[in-house]
């Protein structure tokens, strides 16, 4: 499919951002955003259902809404044994916040529906905790709003292509809980294959366009300075603005996650045109989060996350749930998949979950290798080998502690 990539921007004056960096020296930088039309990355019918759309006129509302939430939640948090679980249960819906411009992960269509690996990610935890994987309010999040929406309350669960790192963690830096791994990436660099670039060497003294607040940004100045390096970061608010800039030729390269490449080479005129280079830059593993210092809601999110791995593990599927799970309640000498199942109950009731919420997962998504080949498999607008997104077993890196 094609773009229409044109420069757009609220004041004629303003230019994208750029400093000279070198050996992890940087100038002042200047200010500015460069808007980008494109066909399938930023879609042009932006007015979706009320349930899923998230105009900029009612963002102060929703800020004030979700300020007013936390709060009320605050007042139920303070005994140590109510949690923002108990606040979705109650509200019957999980808010949860996405990128909405990375096709394969999330992306609005222009139906207006939701789809990608972190979508599924959402359904499978509405699935989980109030038992319809379609009571999910998606909200469509820049990076460097991801963390203000999930600490003021405006969403309840992140799942918006983030790695999880120590600062991002820790009570010191961002506070947050991160759920188990969805997807292990690696940020990379891409060029066109008329430039000449052919490794990150080449790109000495160049523009590199990169999105602004995000790890991809320390990730590149990290890996320039050591080794001596000098580039011109070209700094935009998102991704869908580093999409652009490239395209237009304001940078040599661009950088972000190999998926992300991966995912805007797909919508390109010409995707053959341009290669990503073989420089991994970082190891970015992405996984969804939540608020820190709420174990309940942490152990809910891990557990799903687990469930899916576990019932791929184990060859549970979508299409044959059924049939195992009637194998399951006729023999009780299957104790372990009966446990997993909830038809012997208890695990469930410990995360204050229903006992069969694994089933009602499966059902919504199918297992974490169905969700993966659904995206990013063969035949997916966006195919991203699995590599060490494969099961341990098969010598990937997803492996399930056991339901026990």
């Amino acid at each position: 499919m094609g773009w229409c990539c044109q420069a757009q921007s609220d004041e004629p004056s303003q230019q994208p951002a750029a400093q000279f960096h070198v050996g992890g020296c940087q100038l002042p930088e200047g200010t500015g955003v460069l808007g980008c039309c494109l066909k399938i990355w930023d879609n042009p019918i932006r007015s979706v259902p009320s349930t899923m759309s998230r105009p900029i006129s009612s963002r102060l509302i929703g800020a004030v809404g979700g300020l007013i939430g936390l709060i009320s939640g605050c007042a139920t948090l303070s005994d140590g044994t109510s949690s923002r679980l108990d606040l979705v249960q109650s509200r019957g819906e999980l808010l949860c916040g996405v990128s909405g411009k990375i096709p394969g992960f999330s992306f609005l269509s222009p139906e207006g529906r939701y789809a990608g690996l972190d979508v599924d990610i959402c359904k499978a935890m509405a699935a989980a905790f109030v038992g319809d994987s379609a009571k999910v309010q998606y909200r469509p999040l820049t990076a460097p709003e991801r963390f203000t929406a999930l600490r003021s309350g405006e969403i309840d669960l992140l799942s918006r292509n983030t790695t999880h790192t120590l600062s991002r963690d820790a009570a010191g830096g961002n506070g947050l809980s991160f759920a188990p791994t969805v997807f292990h990436d690696g940020q990379g660099l891409m060029v066109s294959v008329g430039s000449g670039v052919r490794s990150m060497a080449d790109l000495s003294g160049k523009a590199i366009c990169v999105g602004s607040g995000t790890t991809t940004e320390q990730n590149l100045n990290d890996a320039f300075a050591a080794q001596g390096l000098p580039y011109t970061p070209i700094k935009y608010q998102d991704l869908n603005q580093v999409v652009g800039g490239y395209l237009q030729g304001r940078c040599a390269a661009m950088t972000s996650d190999r998926s992300q490449l991966a995912s805007a080479r797909s919508g390109f005129k010409d995707p053959q045109q341009h290669v990503i280079l073989e420089d991994r830059l970082s190891k970015e593993p992405l996984a969804p989060a939540v608020v820190g210092g709420d174990q309940r809601m942490a152990d809910a999110t891990n557990w799903v996350v687990y469930a899916l791995i576990e019932a791929e593990e184990r060859g549970i599927t979508q299409a044959n749930l059924d049939d195992v799970l009637e194998r399951a309640v006729a023999d009780p000498s299957q104790a372990a998949l009966r446990r997993f199942l909830g038809v012997d109950g208890g695990l469930g009731a410990k995360l204050g979950l229903p006992d069969d919420f694994v089933v009602q997962v499966i059902r919504a998504t199918g297992n974490y290798g169905e969700i993966y080949n659904r995206h990013l498999g063969p035949g997916s607008a966006v195919t991203i080998p699995r590599g060490p997104n494969r099961l341990g077993g098969e010598g990937g890196l997803m492996i399930s502690p056991p339901f026990t």
